[in-house]
């Protein structure tokens, strides 16, 4: 199963794992350009496909106090600028049905959040776009439940689907990853992504904010990389301890590279690519 974003990329097959990544919340343009143009420069000299990803709204912070980001319309307008700028491909989490539309005039992908996975007219209005659509499984889903999903968009006459592991929920405050879940949402005819970095969150960890265990990520995305993923999604941020939300799982930027090179090392090996 493939999906094709454009000439140079595509999810599946035997291609190379894209790489979307990015700060989880839109803050200062200049700092997110800035962000997307690093990013791209270490994929181009590993041979990595990048989309960039960052929120334009953070509705389901744990507490009504966190920064939620600049908004749907400034935050499409910033990433509009992102993808002009750096000319990578951008996606961004829609929230309700009614973003669906003007977010396909901008997104490249449309992102679906792990809570909403199920929000049927959600779905629908994502898939008429004709855009890509990334649907991250619920923490609260067995893989095999995502074939209602699929079938939700195929249905609203979109095949071009992705999905998104992101760890399930294991007791409070915990995330656990089945890497046997790649497998299984693949059988489902859709490319799958391993989310490394929301995987190990420590969901409302920190009280009025979620935790985390960023040194994890590596392990976790080799791992994946092994059992074969068709993207790996990562959240990405110069000073992580400054973002305003998910800094404890973000990888920083410095270290990017090298968490990068043997991911692309175990994704050539497992798919023959020479």
């Amino acid at each position: 199963m493939e999906t094709k974003l454009n000439d140079q990329i595509t999810f599946g097959g035997n291609n190379p794992f894209v790489l979307i990544a990015g700060p989880c919340v839109l803050e200062d343009l200049q700092e997110a350009i800035d962000n997307a143009k690093k990013v791209k420069e270490i994929t181009d000299r590993l041979g990595i496909p990048y989309v960039f990803k960052a929120s334009f709204d953070k509705a389901n912070r744990s507490s009504i106090h966190s920064y939620r980001g600049p908004g749907f319309e400034k935050g499409l307008e910033m990433l509009a600028a992102i993808k002009e700028e750096v000319g990578v491909p951008v996606t961004s989490d829609i929230h309700v049905p009614s973003q669906a539309a003007a977010a396909g005039e901008v997104l490249d992908i449309i992102q679906i959040p792990a809570f909403l996975c199920r929000q049927t007219d959600l779905l629908v209005e994502a898939a008429k776009t004709g855009k890509i659509v990334n649907v991250k499984k619920g923490q609260f889903l067995a893989p095999n439940d995502m074939k209602n999903v699929v079938t939700k968009l195929q249905e609203s006459g979109n095949d071009n689907t992705l999905l998104t592991e992101r760890g399930s929920t294991f007791g409070y405050n915990n995330l656990v990853v089945d890497m046997r879940s790649l497998v299984t949402m693949r059988e489902l005819g859709a490319p799958v992504v391993f989310d490394a970095t929301h995987s190990v969150q420590i969901p409302g960890g920190n009280g009025t904010s979620t935790g985390g265990k960023r040194e994890f990520v590596p392990y976790l995305s080799r791992a994946a990389a092994g059992v074969g993923i068709d993207g790996l999604f990562m959240e990405v941020h110069p000073e992580p301890e400054k973002s305003p939300s998910d800094g404890p799982n973000m990888v920083r930027m410095e270290d990017l590279e090298d968490v990068l090179k043997p991911i692309a090392e175990i994704d050539r090996l497992v798919k023959n690519i020479k």
